[in-house]
This record gives C-alpha cells, structure tokens and sequence, in this order.
C-alpha cells in the first residue's frame, strides 16, 4: 500500500472509528508506520492535546509529532541533545511547511459545538505524511 493511502486509512480509521483527537491519532499512526509498541501512559498522555483541550495553544498534530520523535530517537540511540534539536528543527519546518504551530492559526474555526466532526482530517493527512518523511530525512 501507497504511504499515502496508508496514512489516509489510518487517519480515518483513528477519527470515525475510535473517535481520537489529532494528537493521538498522530502519535498511533506514526507509531505504526514505525512498529513502535506505545504504552497505554504514553497514549492516555495525548488525550488533551488537541491545542490544549481545544484552548487553541499548540497544535496537536505538533505534539503528537514531537512525542513521537522523542520516543523513536529514544528507540534509534540518539542522544537526548539531538533529540532537542530535531524537535526544534521539526518545529521550524512544520511552521514553514504549514504557516504556524499553533491550533487556533491552523484551525481558526475553533472548537465549536456546530462544526463538522473531525475537521482537521485532511491536515492530519499532511502532517502525518510530513513527519514521516522528516524522520526518514534525518533519522532514517
């Protein structure tokens, strides 16, 4: 399967079924693409993380991200000072790629109770496809 259409199912998958936000719909799929076995902790961790509860802080698709990269620079040995700077290398590529790191930016809409489920479907779909590619890129 094209790692396009995986993301794609995955993503779906992550949204309609189990009904997840960004952060741990992030953390699940690149955790798979990866064959990381997560903790339960590590996933009840990401529950808030949707821009802080739907505060609109940072994106969860960010931290989902970096919570990811610390566990797989973890798992490659990498020490925890190139950890650091691939997570703040991430962060400047992905504001570069999507405008900026923060929710209420990504998804100005909000939080609202009349939005349509899982808005950021088609986002989380890039961003999943941007972080793969980034960990292929500098860790491989």
């Amino acid at each position: 399967m094209e790692l396009e259409e995986y993301i794609k199912s995955k993503v779906s998958g992550y949204y309609w079924n189990d009904d997840v936000n960004c952060a741990t719909t992030m953390l699940k799929t690149l955790a798979e693409l990866y064959e990381i076995e997560l903790d339960r902790q590590v996933i009840d961790s990401a529950i808030g993380l949707h821009g802080a509860g739907g505060f609109g802080a940072q994106c969860g698709l960010v931290e989902g991200s970096l919570m990811l990269l610390g566990i797989f620079g973890k798992e490659n040995k990498l020490s925890t000072e190139i950890i650091i700077a691939l997570c703040y290398c991430f962060a400047q590529e992905f504001e570069e790629e999507f405008g900026s790191l923060l929710c209420k930016q990504l998804r100005p809409q909000g939080f609202k109770p009349d939005n349509p489920p899982h808005l950021c479907e088609g986002l989380t779909n890039r961003a999943v496809k941007f972080t793969a590619e980034y960990l292929e890129r500098k860790i491989g």
